[in-house]
């Protein structure tokens, strides 16, 4: 956020005690205190992850977000050990996402004993494989892996960026519709992932409504917020132009963003929280779940929306 902080006036850095210090240890708990954000907070009793209240405020996130991959260019921090409820940028760019998975669930020895009888790898790999071979068919995976014969492209490139870029964590100049974003706030889940991921996490907590998917559609489509993501895409291409390519990895990307969140979230829940029952529903409503949905005829509309837009809307941004 300091980084941030001098090259873009949507941050402003933590405040500091006398002698620099940022976090404050009291017990078990460590405080950290911010300047109060600019404008005003629009999204206040709105659930997180709902769509924008305007599409012109999805223009104006997708502005941010790509002000924020611009100024954090240069920063060159090392990716944060792992910690309860941040996603990292590993199963997606390992040569085998299932090792991946492996890996990420062997540090989690609870959640992985708890996974044990329920026959995980089987379950994941038929949610998950048509996906995965999708994403091995574009070109991230060679980039994303290191086996890409020219220079990462820059929505591909190691990033830092904000991972929880929803519409609660901005403030607007105002609550209108046409209000602009005012400040970006919440870094709690900041890593070291890349451009595109970013944008895929946006896209997957401000487009798509949740909440309703249980519920029976009463139109096609009517889950999916094409206007807001339209706009969101839009906004960002702005400040920082999506390519072709880009635009169809974003495809790919999409609905395999949240594996790594939804497997924090299920540890997080089984040894944090110690519920059984919302783990479950980690692991089967968010992990696989959303995996799934990606591959009904509204999830596939989402997809194929963005490589209708590669085809016909984007521009060659190299």
């Amino acid at each position: 956020m300091a980084w941030l902080a001098v090259r873009t006036p949507l941050v402003k850095p933590p405040l500091t005690t006398a002698d620099g210090t940022t976090a404050i240890l009291d017990g078990n708990w460590t405080y950290e205190a911010h300047p109060l954000a600019a404008g005003v907070d629009a999204y206040e009793d709105a659930l997180s992850w709902t769509p924008f209240f305007h599409a012109a405020h999805a223009h104006g996130a997708g502005q941010a977000l790509a002000q924020l991959h611009n100024a954090a260019q240069g920063y060159t921090a090392p990716a944060r050990p792992r910690h309860p409820l941040v996603t990292s940028f590993s199963i997606l760019t390992a040569p085998n996402p299932y090792r991946a998975i492996e890996t990420c669930l062997a540090a989690r020895p609870q959640l992985q004993a708890w996974l044990g009888p329920r026959k995980w790898r089987a379950a994941a790999e038929q949610a998950l494989d048509p996906l995965l071979q999708t994403l091995a068919r574009t070109p991230f995976a060679q980039y994303s892996a290191g086996q890409g014969s020219h220079p990462l492209p820059s929505h591909l490139a190691p990033l830092w960026t904000h991972n929880d870029a929803h519409a609660s964590n901005f403030t607007w100049a105002a609550t209108g519709p046409e209000a602009q974003v005012a400040a970006v706030i919440d870094f709690g889940l900041a890593d070291r992932t890349c451009a595109l991921h970013d944008l895929a996490t946006a896209i997957e907590r401000n487009i798509v409504e949740w909440l309703r998917i249980d519920q029976p559609s009463q139109t096609p489509g009517s889950l999916v917020h094409f206007a807001q993501l339209d706009q969101l895409l839009a906004g960002y291409h702005s400040i920082r132009p999506l390519s072709r390519d880009a635009l169809h990895q974003l495809a790919a990307i999409l609905p395999l963003v949240h594996l790594e969140f939804a497997l924090s979230e299920a540890d997080y829940f089984l040894t944090i929280l110690h519920s059984e029952e919302k783990t479950a529903l980690a692991w089967d409503g968010y992990f696989l779940g959303h995996a799934r949905w990606f591959q009904t005829t509204e999830g596939a509309s989402l997809l194929n929306h963005l490589r209708q837009l590669a085809t016909t809307q984007a521009t060659e941004a190299r």
